[in-house]
């Protein structure tokens, strides 16, 4: 029996409550309606994921060609303003793992319905973006990694925690602005694992400079990985 089909029979028999307006939300976290209400990204380039302008002609953004080298595709599902935004605090800072589930969720419905992700070959592996082991120790969770459990869960798609390592205990990247979370990322990651040949996918909360996942999929690629995505919940509206 799938995790899905297990999960609405649950959902039945004890219904969740939305993270969103307390609703009951039947197999999911994020209720129906609330869903359809969410700042979903409908027009993002279809290279990097970044929003495009209302009134841009081209699919993929000109800044991506330049910005993006170890990382073949973005996708993200949302726009990182409310309620999403407050999602993420919940999940990151305020230990609400029902907060992380429901964004695996949204990812993971997103992934499945979107026609660009639908035209990129799945992942054969997913990594969530790993916490330094004191960041860990002091948080008590990896968000990410609670946000790839659903999407794995929902497309079929193993997870590898043992493929990477955060070697360096970085400055919280939202603290930071422009270059110096890049500088803040450098040397941070380690492969911890062979990945010739592989497709692998990258999974976070947030993208904003693009700086953590670029830094991440700059060793996975010097790992020997043939093909690295990055799937995110949210997206700034900014670069």
């Amino acid at each position: 029996m799938t995790h899905v089909k297990v999960d609405s029979i649950l959902g039945l028999l004890f219904p969740r409550q939305c993270v969103l307006c307390c609703q009951g939300s039947g197999a999911s976290n994020c209720c129906a309606g609330c869903r359809r209400d969410l700042p979903w990204l409908t027009r993002p380039c279809q290279r990097c994921g970044a929003p495009l302008p209302v009134d841009y002609g081209g699919i993929t953004c000109a800044r991506c060609a330049v910005s993006m080298r170890a990382i073949d595709h973005i996708i993200s599902a949302l726009s990182y303003e409310y309620p999403v935004d407050r999602l993420i605090t919940q999940a990151k800072f305020q230990a609400r793992p029902d907060s992380a589930n429901a964004l695996g969720e949204l990812l993971g419905e997103h992934l499945m319905e979107n026609p660009v992700g639908r035209s990129i070959d799945l992942p054969e592996l997913l990594l969530p973006v790993p916490l330094h082991r004191i960041r860990l120790a002091r948080r008590g969770f990896n968000q990410a990694l609670e946000i790839a459990g659903p999407v794995a869960a929902a497309l079929g798609i193993p997870l590898a925690t043992d493929a990477c390592r955060r070697i360096r205990d970085t400055v919280e990247q939202s603290t930071l602005t422009g270059r110096a979370r890049y500088r803040n990322m450098a040397d941070a990651f380690r492969a911890t694992r062979d990945l010739s040949g592989r497709r692998v996918a990258v999974v976070d909360d947030v993208i904003t400079t693009g700086s953590t996942v670029d830094a991440m999929a700059a060793v996975l690629r010097s790992a020997g990985a043939a093909e690295i995505q990055v799937w995110s919940v949210a997206r700034t509206m900014s670069r």
